[in-house]
């Protein structure tokens, strides 16, 4: 009998396994993944890991064929149970395990699910898994070249030992009225644990763990996502609200005034507590985060570092340059100071009320010490997969013929007396990404039409304003 297996390519991405359950998903793709990626932990000298889920109706089936899988190639699986993906994070590090998994569909409607996973850096090839790894474990299960074992199965119950490993780095005392937005994803059980331990008021919406989601979808980075919770932290003259994705690994913020805080105003924030332990530190950001995040590191003492998008490049480069703190606009957000340096929402949210109180001023009041600046939204807008980082060398490339002022860290941004303007091509859809900011309204006026402009040479329809 032959062990290969041959995944669809569709759920084969950048940084995860992720797809449409019973269409490009199903029970034997968890199967053979916990088989390639035993193999490959095995190979690369580890033996033990770590397996989470979240709350989605299909993910228990899925962590069951994965641990068969995993246990098939002579790992040894400790099985932590339904809860948010920073949690798995916090118990392979907590344990020293060789590697984890996580069974979760993050932030995508409610008929998807994927993989999420990571390997101790002391084994070789370590480190975070995405891109080339990823294929490999493709590859592995498509030749059947797994290794075969017996390994063992056990259960842990981490939930006290990491709710009591965020407390830790709570500074406040008086603490403060905050409202949380669970969205019924997987953080739920562990929210509800964690505000009772925290001083202040506290109140929690959608807290029941429900992977329909049936009051709004679990994306904080999308303003509608947020109205309830903006309504409630108003109803209730709140301090805050906080809001998570589906699997808790991305924090979505309002102050007390109903507003919005994007990603790149809440590391600009973060990093200015940081910096006060870290003097001269790198701070790192993607490259659709506003220059007023680079520009505020920069006068409060840091060095600001523009890296690619993805949350996976921006772990490796924090451990590059040794950097305490980075972010991306999605609202993956990482703390190396005092933590462990991968993505936690219920973290960020606890020092977030931290700073708050340690600096004095409500968020509103930090908030309105950035400056204000007008810009697009993200723009997503299909083009054919085989052209799409064609189209971005295109742009470059007449971008440098006229002398232009481009970043090309990733994809280009292009910095003009007005502000700057970016296009890249996504490492995970068949689409480009596009984003403007300028100072005011007639300068992002002028950036759109550059954008569009140079779309336009390439033959490619500019997306909706």
């Amino acid at each position: 009998m032959t062990l290969s297996h041959a995944f669809d390519p569709v759920i084969i991405r950048e940084y995860d396994v992720r797809g449409t359950v019973d269409k490009n998903l199903r029970r034997e793709d968890a199967l053979a993944l916990g088989r390639a990626y035993g193999t490959m932990i095995r190979r690369a000298g580890g033996k033990t890991i770590m397996v989470g889920y979240d709350g989605r109706i299909h993910s228990p089936m899925f962590e069951e064929a994965l641990v068969e899988g995993l246990m098939g190639a002579g790992m040894d699986v400790t099985r932590i149970g339904l809860g948010p993906t920073p949690m798995l994070y916090f118990a392979t590090y907590q344990n020293d395990a060789d590697a984890g998994i996580m069974v979760t569909g993050s932030h995508n409607p409610p008929d998807q699910n994927g993989f999420k996973m990571l390997m101790a850096p002391r084994l070789a090839s370590g480190g975070p898994i995405y891109g080339d790894k990823i294929k490999a474990l493709a590859e592995l299960a498509a030749k059947g070249d797994f290794e075969v074992g017996t390994g063992t199965d056990a259960t842990l119950d981490v939930s006290e030992a990491y709710i009591e490993r965020m407390l830790k780095d709570f500074q406040g005392t008086k603490g403060m009225n905050v409202v949380w937005d669970n969205g019924n994803g997987s953080a739920g059980a562990i929210l509800a644990r964690l505000v009772k331990r925290l001083p202040g008021k506290h109140t929690i919406l959608f807290g029941d763990i429900d992977g329909t989601f049936p009051h709004h979808h679990p994306d904080p980075t999308v303003p509608k996502n947020l109205i309830d919770l903006q309504n409630a932290v108003k109803a209730q003259g709140a301090d805050m609200g906080i809001a998570f994705d589906g699997d808790a690994d991305r924090i979505g913020a309002v102050d007390g005034q109903g507003r919005i805080l994007a990603g790149d105003q809440l590391v600009a924030l973060y990093a200015r507590e940081v910096l006060k332990s870290f003097p001269n530190a790198t701070i790192i950001a993607d490259v659709k985060a506003s220059q007023v995040l680079f520009d505020s590191i920069a006068k409060d003492g840091g060095k600001p570092l523009m890296w690619k998008t993805g949350h996976s490049l921006i772990k490796v480069k924090m451990a590059e340059t040794k950097s305490p703190l980075a972010g991306e606009m999605s609202g993956h957000i990482f703390f190396a100071d005092k933590y462990y340096g991968y993505d936690d929402a219920l973290y960020c949210g606890v020092r977030l009320m931290s700073l708050v109180e340690t600096f004095g001023q409500s968020l509103a009041a930090l908030r309105d010490t950035l400056p204000t600046m007008i810009n697009t939204p993200e723009l997503r807008f299909e083009v054919e997969e085989a052209r799409k980082f064609a189209v971005v060398d295109e742009v470059k490339a007449r971008l440098v013929a006229a002398k232009a002022n481009v970043d090309d860290t990733d994809g280009v941004r292009v910095l003009t007396e007005d502000g700057w303007w970016l296009l890249r091509a996504s490492n995970t859809q068949a689409v480009l990404v596009a984003r403007a900011e300028a100072k005011d309204a007639a300068g992002l006026e002028r950036l759109k039409v550059q954008l569009v402009d140079s779309l336009a040479a390439s033959g490619i329809a500019p997306p909706a304003f």
